[in-house]
């Protein structure tokens, strides 16, 4: 029987998901049922916004008392904790506490006090996330608070990647928003690619990246970013500074996972040009393609890239 393309896209996670498999005519439908339900599943354990996630509970306990989790969210914040050492403090769970400080909408931008930034800064850092041997979570700090935007969609991704290939499926794409991870190959044996959008028009594309087996995600200010003084500021906050970031436009990170991209792209996004190259060229099987403000290009070494005049 001859395989074929099955797509469908979905509301999930507050993000635009598309799901792509190759499969058997009768089989296709009733697997993309099963994607959509294990991302429903995903996001039911780990949102912000819901009294009864078990992030909501770790955030309601914060400062006062360890809160017993699943086994799940408990590795997802331990590999959490992993990348902010290995990105040095630059992707960290905590520094969303740091955005309730700005307002990105409307014209009316203004930086907050020192003072304020200084006291909200009190509650940030990775370092202050206490982990105990029973999957029990502390966060120190009162008022800290912990939230997966920056891993949760690549994580989400990767969990339908692993579901699909445990029924066989040889060959697909789970794309949550731009994080996303491809195996296998097209019906017609061709490559799958990934469109880089141009950070100064999102319907435009600067570039495409062929990829088998391996994993993409895009960290932009795109329209989120505002003017100030001159400068342009993204909506990614340096959880080290405790402001908003500046000098680059787009990051895409490709790499074996994508709860791995997506954590590395806003690392990166922190980290700067310079240095965020010089740090992904010591991750094995990891590349990067970075658009700085003045819309210059910069890429990793072995990244395989079509660019488009």
């Amino acid at each position: 029987m001859m395989k074929k393309e099955f797509r469908r896209g979905a509301k999930l996670m507050g993000s635009a998901f598309e799901f792509v498999l190759i499969a058997q005519n009768e089989e296709g439908e009733k697997l993309l049922d099963e994607c959509i339900a294990e991302v429903k599943r995903i996001e039911v354990l780990l949102t912000e916004f819901s009294d009864t996630s078990q992030t909501a509970q770790i955030n309601k306990a914060a400062g006062i008392d360890f809160v017993k989790v699943d086994a799940e969210t408990f590795q997802i914040i331990q590999r959490s904790l992993g990348i902010s050492k290995l990105t040095q403090g630059a992707f960290d769970i905590t520094a969303g506490v740091l955005k309730r400080l700005y307002n990105f909408k409307g014209n009316s931008f203004s930086l907050p006090e020192k003072k304020l930034i200084q006291q909200t800064m009190q509650k940030v850092g990775y370092q202050k996330i206490e982990l105990s041997g029973d999957n029990k979570v502390k966060l120190n700090i009162a008022g800290m608070h912990i939230g997966f935007g920056a891993i949760g969609k690549g994580y989400a991704a990767d969990k339908v990647k692993t579901l699909l290939m445990e029924k066989g499926i040889e060959s697909g794409v789970i794309n949550a928003s731009g994080d996303l991870t491809a195996w296998g190959t097209r019906v017609d044996g061709s490559l799958w690619k990934v469109a880089i959008a141009d950070p100064n028009d999102k319907e435009k594309i600067i570039a495409w990246i062929p990829i088998k087996d391996a994993s993409v995600a895009t960290s932009g200010d795109y329209e989120q970013y505002f003017e100030y003084q001159g400068k342009r500021y993204s909506h990614t906050i340096d959880p080290k500074t405790g402001l908003p970031v500046s000098g680059i436009k787009s990051v895409t990170i490709v790499s074996p996972s994508a709860e791995l991209s997506d954590a590395l792209a806003t690392a990166v996004f922190t980290m700067g040009v310079k240095v965020g190259l010089h740090f992904v060229k010591q991750l094995p099987h990891t590349h990067a393609l970075i658009v700085n403000e003045h819309n210059k290009v910069f890429t990793s070494k072995n990244i395989k890239i079509n660019f488009r005049d």
